[in-house]
């Protein structure tokens, strides 16, 4: 019987977000076969409330950026028609029309790649260090984010210099599209592995 006031413990119950395994572009910056797992979790522990709140919430900022991803996508998609829409008709309309196309576009995607930075910055500078300290077991899966935040901080500039593309000609809304593509993917990929490996850590180490 639990404590008066205190919320009883129960199995694990915080479901990582599963790679669907779709990819929008042909190149592979992450070598996915290679990532390493941590240890399994004890089947006989318990989690309280409180702990599983810290996995989850991985997961709920996770989700905003996957659902931040989903509106750059739709936006990039927006200026591709909005390209060939005034290619054809070469009307002055259409023509400002894509400017403030490609305007909202570069100021979002400027605003998201920012925002993923920053939270890769927090986790390397917080969670993920003190994860390492808190079971030396974690120190392969650690050590593998951290090397993927490298790289996705290259696919980000890609991103940036596919917007400064955009801005010389509607020639570069293809480069951007690219660029973008390859970050969903590679994006993707690593939130899914991530959750995958430290949600159950974090209900049982704390997030710091």
């Amino acid at each position: 019987m639990s404590e008066p006031g205190r919320t009883a413990a129960g199995a694990f119950a915080v479901v990582p977000t599963p790679d669907d395994g779709v990819r929008r572009s042909d190149r592979r910056v992450l070598d996915e076969s290679t990532r390493p797992s941590g240890p399994p979790a004890d089947p006989g522990r318990a989690y309280t409330p409180a702990e599983q709140a810290e996995g989850r919430h991985l997961v709920d900022v996770h989700d905003h950026l996957r659902a931040e991803l989903l509106q750059v996508q739709a936006l990039v998609a927006q200026v591709v028609v909005g390209t060939l829409d005034a290619g054809a008709a070469r009307s002055a309309v259409n023509a400002m029309t894509l400017r403030q196309n490609n305007w909202t576009l570069g100021t979002y995607c400027q605003s998201y790649c920012r925002v993923v930075t920053l939270h890769h910055t927090l986790e390397d500078q917080a969670m993920l260090p003190h994860l390492r300290r808190a079971d030396p077991r974690l120190r392969p899966v650690v050590d593998r984010l951290q090397q993927e935040h490298l790289v996705i901080h290259e696919v980000l500039e890609g991103v940036d210099q596919a917007l400064v593309a955009l801005v010389t000609g509607p020639d570069g809304i293809a480069a951007l599209q690219g660029a973008v593509d390859l970050l969903s993917d590679t994006l993707l990929s690593h939130l899914s592995y991530e959750e995958r490996e430290l949600v159950e850590p974090l209900a049982r180490l704390g997030m710091y």
